[in-house]
């Protein structure tokens, strides 16, 4: 299944992705009600076993019926998006994770992943537009990232079996300050500006990706192709990462990891031909399978 979450009015709802449609579970239960369907994504997430089923036959019964389809049946065009993953326990970020954006920034490989977090104020969804922090920073840059969410709690993981704790998959853009986030030796607070880590527009099932290391990724600004690779150039592949970091902390379902971004930021450009993000930029971020993000740069001083 494909999961989005619909904003309304600020108001969380659990959305179902059908071909250009997308099923508003609050208000269907409205008019074909069942007990104990979930209604919000951390729901399904944290118990999918028993309610990705449930929701698969509930959006089978309701969409061969006719009847107040007009209330929850919404053309894609005029969803309001939330973030993929609502109320994440954990966000985990792991840097320098492909081996091309290593080599372009001057970085050495990493022996072990690079690890860092972000904080739920980063959190926004598909076209929300995105606050440029110009008071303290005139360099943001775009990372296009694939993100795992996890579905059961991981705790001493062996590789092998680390996939099979994932619920799923989404795309973020993991915003970045970069002359905060080299200030220091921590990078901390260059990641964390509010509205830094756009997810969606849906989280895809783990079985509808299938191997995570084998999807193209590509960022896009103003339509022009910025970064374009593929996921099997990452270090530390999705499987390596869930293992390691099980071994360190527990991770629990609704916990996402950013999994690193590809070559072609602007921090890997030449120190004179570097152009940040500005106002009135639009951002796309689209990795196979899982749509397409788009967000807005907007100045927060304008």
């Amino acid at each position: 299944m494909k999961l989005v979450t619909i904003n309304r009015a600020g108001e969380y709802h659990l959305g179902v992705k059908l071909s250009t449609f997308v099923v508003d579970i609050v208000e269907a239960l409205k008019v074909f009600p069942e007990e104990d369907m979930p209604t919000d994504i951390m729901t399904v997430i944290g118990h999918a076993d028993r309610y990705s089923p449930m929701l698969e036959r509930y959006i089978k019964r309701v969409t061969e019926c006719s009847e107040g389809v007009n209330t929850f049946l919404l053309d894609e065009a005029q969803v309001t998006f939330g973030p993929c993953v609502t109320h994440p326990g954990k966000i985990i970020c792991v840097g320098l994770n492909y081996r091309k954006h290593a080599e372009e920034t001057n970085a050495p490989i990493p022996q072990y992943p690079i690890l860092f977090n972000k904080f739920s104020n980063t959190l926004a969804g598909h076209q929300d537009e995105i606050p440029l922090p110009s008071r303290v920073t005139n360099q943001v840059d775009y990372e296009a990232e694939l993100v795992i969410v996890i579905g059961k709690q991981a705790k001493y993981v062996a590789k092998e079996q680390a996939l099979d704790h994932v619920f799923g998959y989404c795309n973020v853009n993991d915003l970045s300050a970069r002359d905060l986030q080299m200030r220091t030796h921590q990078w901390l607070l260059g990641k964390s500006c509010d509205k830094f880590s756009p997810l969606g527009p849906y989280l895809v099932t783990s079985d509808e990706v299938g191997d995570p290391n084998q999807l193209d990724i590509k960022c896009t600004v103003n339509g022009e192709i910025r970064q374009h690779s593929h996921t099997s150039d990452m270090i530390f592949h999705c499987d390596e990462i869930v293992s390691y970091i099980s071994q360190h902390m527990t991770l629990s379902p609704g916990d996402i990891i950013l999994t690193g971004t590809p070559e072609g930021v602007v921090l890997g450009k030449p120190v004179d031909q570097r152009v940040y993000l500005k106002d009135g930029d639009v951002v796309t971020i689209e990795i196979e399978k899982l749509g397409a993000l788009t967000n807005r740069m907007v100045d927060e001083r304008l």
